[in-house]
């Protein structure tokens, strides 16, 4: 179609809806609409005092026109001709209807079904994967039902997602905190140190808006990374730290508050009542406990004896070694050990020997930072806590601890993330700063439910601590083999088994064992049926040759698809789905969720057609629908929207609005359903609202407590604490993890098991990456670079590469599409700005133009983005370097957590000019 306009439109029309492109949104906005084509994007005015950004959206909603109207896209379903596949195999797509479309698909169910949902391996034959942090789930429609009813899927190919994003922060986080992510309370706090939080550049609106007038009120922020970032240019002091060393900076904090502070500075009735402090540790290194009762120990001041720690009226020791008597200590594999007479000391006095040789002197060698500067940070984060004070909030009165520490992508990931998110944590703890008024807050959760409500997930466990459901490493409990192809399972123990569990297991396992599994287990098989939506693993995963490579064995591949890219170039059918301006679907907003979105309301929002869709795209609705009705999932379809699979429970107690099981529903009934369910469960049917209704608002919200943006209030009313600082449970489940694995002969998880430990100890971070080179087959010296990534706003998560308007606006970012590095370390290598440059790690290599910097440590380069593309219209001739081409899928790089980082060691050599375009 044209989009040629009339001077004067016979219809101007604005329409609700909201992007969520990132998982810092979702962003409210409206669409115009002129004679029935999308011609702008704007703030959503009426959102004013509700969202935290006033109703604006970030950049990449403005690409959205272009989006809609690209004549590069996916139009019509398509069928693959070519059975050979590979990157330099043209599939040869032909037009196809949706009848012959879904009806391929709907006959590989009924197959499969036939055949059985598990393979020979017990590893389901369907597979699904979506990219960044769940946001397709609220583009997906009522694919969420379809899921559910059929059952088994494994989620294990992950894109990216997780194991190079801030993934040990994600399962630490929830284990301490009920914390998915990690934020500041920007709008009370004073002081944040940030280890690497780019926020400025992937916060969204709100968390830019939020900075911007924590500057005007007077706050300080403190950016220690190793390049000056965005968000590093807008702070008061910029650290460039060693890649890979944060965790020795934040120790030696640690060793300031402990070792250098007086006693009185730290919050001591936090410690002692809201954390393991006083726990009592034997000489096995578990806690000591009574002998009827099982319960930690504590020593008690008053009575001066060992006491359950529960028991009424006592005063818990922080500080000490003390012995007692007649007690028992759990050990692993429920080993029970006795003890008549033993010293025993708190877990703070263990913390306190543990942290006294990370003096700052020593981390400023680790760290190549002065150790003035180490020491004065840590002063400034105590001098800046408060202790003592208090605020109101909600009607109740809570600590103000106005300090907050925040971690970046690469710092709360891969080797060395435990030793960060730990330290982050105890610090706040040292100081009363975690989940109060201006601290470190969690924000939602996903591991633990319900993921609408994180202090609804906060349930009594054991020795008084939140309960956490760990994979079992018990002998005779143990999985001994993999369920799904990244052996989230039998690996990696804090992610437990929870739906998105196995989204967040080591997902780059799943890609490498299709190509050497280990020997122990038996070697999976590619899925007969992979399902990929908004999605690029062959862009956005490391090592993307070895991706390509083993991603052209899955036998069938259905790709939900927007344009032609580097993943749906392996599919077997094309199914274009309607795009963000095209469909419906209803998702909740506020509360608190990802990154900074901490609302004073809570409620639903509604993305609806603003225009019709291009071409044959459906909406995925639609899709979803008629592939359960050709498949003979439809009743199961629609009992999973009934319960809840479309957003909420279409039936509770006091309401009714489910759909009949055994009918076809089209698009507005489900979703017109889904509105009324969840406006009278916000109002408790005192405002009940239809779709009809929401099409003409956009937005539907009841205030949100601000209390409940803090988890305090909650652990203190089911008097539990935070299971800091010593990690007993997970000790235990790293040495019996360690025994399984030894029973069956594996020892290629050896250097994982050792990241399991009751306190962090520094071992030598940057190491891993130094010997992962030598293994590789080169010399660290050949590679004297640390190459890391930084985001950029108009693409960060944004799957948005082949967006012109997107390129437009970056080329006023420094660096963009370029090799970022320090300006007098190019002038060694006689590289000027503009020059074209190699940059080659042992496994492949990358080009860029050279963008030449002072705010960059002469050791590190940086390079924007995922880029490297070879298919995607637009993107392909950008001739972007891309650090996931040199970047290995590694064991060696893999974490106790199965995630890595985005870093790599590389040489960098002036060149001729860019790569050929199949040599991409």
């Amino acid at each position: 179609m044209s989009l040629k306009q009339k001077a004067v439109p016979d219809s101007v029309t604005s329409v609700p809806s909201y992007c969520y492109n990132c998982v810092s949104g979702p962003d409210l906005m409206t669409v115009r609409v002129e004679d029935g084509v999308a011609t702008a994007i704007a703030p959503n005015h009426d959102a004013i005092g509700i969202h935290p950004a006033h109703g604006r959206p970030c950049v990449k909603a403005y690409g959205l026109v272009q989006k809609t109207y690209n004549p590069d896209r996916v139009t019509t379903p398509m069928r693959r001709t070519n059975p050979k596949k590979g990157r330099h195999e043209d599939p040869g797509f032909e037009p196809i209807s949706w009848d012959e479309a879904l009806d391929a698909v709907a006959a590989k169910l009924k197959d499969i079904e036939a055949t059985g949902k598990l393979d020979e391996n017990s590893m389901p034959r369907v597979a699904a994967t979506f990219g960044h942090g769940g946001t397709p789930a609220s583009y997906m429609g009522t694919f969420p039902a379809f899921l559910a009813a059929w059952g088994a899927i494994d989620f294990s190919f992950g894109s990216g997602q997780g194991v190079k994003c801030v993934h040990s922060e994600h399962l630490y986080g929830e284990f301490w905190h009920r914390a998915f992510t990690v934020c500041a309370d920007t709008v009370q706090t004073r002081l944040i140190l940030s280890f690497g939080t780019n926020v400025e550049v992937s916060g969204g609106p709100c968390a830019v808006r939020r900075h911007a007038d924590a500057r005007i009120r007077g706050i300080k922020r403190i950016q220690v990374e190793p390049h000056l970032s965005p968000t590093g240019a807008c702070s008061a002091e910029w650290v460039p730290i060693r890649p890979k060393t944060d965790a020795a900076f934040m120790l030696a904090m640690v060793h300031v508050l402990l070792h250098e502070a007086r006693r009185d500075q730290l919050d001591l009735t936090f410690l002692r009542d809201r954390t393991a402090s006083p726990y009592l540790v034997g000489p096995d290194g578990w806690y000591l406990r009574d002998l009827e009762s099982g319960k930690p120990l504590v020593w008690d001041e008053v009575c001066e004896r060992a006491v359950p720690h529960d028991s009424p009226g006592i005063r818990p020791a922080l500080d000490g070694t003390f012995e007692v008597r007649n007690v028992i200590a759990h050990g692993p594999d429920d080993e029970r050990i006795a003890y008549d007479h033993v010293a025993a000391r708190s877990a703070f006095q263990v913390m306190g020997d543990t942290m006294r040789p990370y003096t700052p002197e020593w981390a400023a060698e680790v760290c190549d930072v002065p150790a003035g500067t180490i020491r004065h940070v840590a002063t400034e984060f105590l001098d800046n806590a408060c202790i003592g004070e208090t605020i109101v909030v909600g009607g109740r009165t809570l600590p103000f601890r106005p300090v907050a520490i925040t971690l970046g992508k690469t710092v709360n990931n891969g080797w060395g993330a435990f030793e960060c998110c730990w330290a982050r944590t105890m610090l706040a703890c040292l100081v009363g700063a975690l989940e109060v008024p201006g601290g470190t807050l969690g924000t939602t959760v996903r591991l633990n439910r319900p993921h609408e409500n994180r202090l609804a997930s906060v349930k009594p466990g054991e020795d008084g601590f939140m309960a956490n459901k760990l994979n079992p490493t018990g002998k005779g409990k143990w999985a001994d083999k993999p369920t799904g192809r990244n052996a989230h399972k039998p690996l990696i123990p804090i992610v437990g088994d929870s739906s998105w569990a196995q989204a967040l297991g080591p997902t780059h396992l799943a890609w490498m064992f299709l190509k050497d599994a280990p020997k122990e287990w038996a070697k999976p098989n590619p899925p007969d049926l992979w399902f990929a939506f908004r999605t690029n693993p062959a862009i956005s995963f490391w090592d993307t040759d070895q991706i390509i490579e083993n991603m052209a064995k899955m036998p069938f591949v259905v790709a939900f698809a927007y344009t032609m890219d580097e993943t749906n170039h392996m599919a077997d059918i094309l199914l274009p789905d309607a795009t963000d301006l095209e469909s419906t679907q209803i998702i909740r907003v506020g509360g608190t969720k990802f990154v900074e979105q901490h609302w004073e309301h809570a409620g639903i929002i509604l993305r609806q057609p603003a225009v019709e869709p291009q071409g044959q795209a459906r909406d995925f609705t639609w899709i979803t629908t008629e592939i359960c009705r050709r498949a003979g999932l439809l009743e199961a379809y629609n009992t999973a929207i009934n319960r809840g699979a479309a957003l909420v429970p279409l039936k509770r107690e006091h309401y009714d609005y489910s759909l009949p099981i055994d009918q076809v529903h089209d698009v507005d009934t489900i979703w017109d359903a889904v509105c009324k369910a969840a406006t009278h469960e916000l109002t408790d049917g005192a405002d009940v609202k239809d779709l009809a209704w929401l099409k003409t608002h956009g937005l539907f919200v009841v205030p949100f407590e601000k209390k409940d943006w803090y988890l305090l209030p909650t652990m203190e009313d089911q008097g539990l604490r935070f299971e800091m600082p010593y990690q007993e449970r997970l000790l235990k489940a790293g040495i019996e993890l360690g025994r399984r694995l030894h029973e069956h002969d594996i020892h290629w998880w050896d250097t994982q098991l050792k990241e399991y430990q009751a306190l962090p100890t520094w071992h030598d971070v940057p190491h891993h990456w130094l010997k992962s080179t030598r293994d590789l087959g080169g010399h660290p010296d050949d590679y004297p670079f640390w190459a890391v990534t930084t985001k950029s706003m108009p693409y960060t998560t944004g799957n948005n590469a082949g967006i012109p308007l997107m390129n437009e606006v970056a080329q006023n970012l420094r660096g963009h599409g370029s090799v970022v590095m320090n300006a007098k370390a190019a002038k060694k290598l006689g590289i000027k700005a503009g020059d074209w440059v190699e940059v080659r790690s042992p496994i492949s290599f990358t080009r860029g133009k050279a963008a030449l910097v002072q705010g960059c440590r002469p050791d590190t380069i940086v390079v924007q983005g995922q880029y490297a593309h070879w298919k995607t219209p637009y993107a392909k001739d950008l001739n972007f370097p891309s650090l996931n081409k040199v970047i290995p899928l590694s064991m060696e790089l893999t974490d106790a957590t199965g995630s890595g980082a985005d870093l790599v060691r590389v040489s960098v050599t002036k060149v001729d000019g860019p790569l050929a375009e199949d040599a991409r």
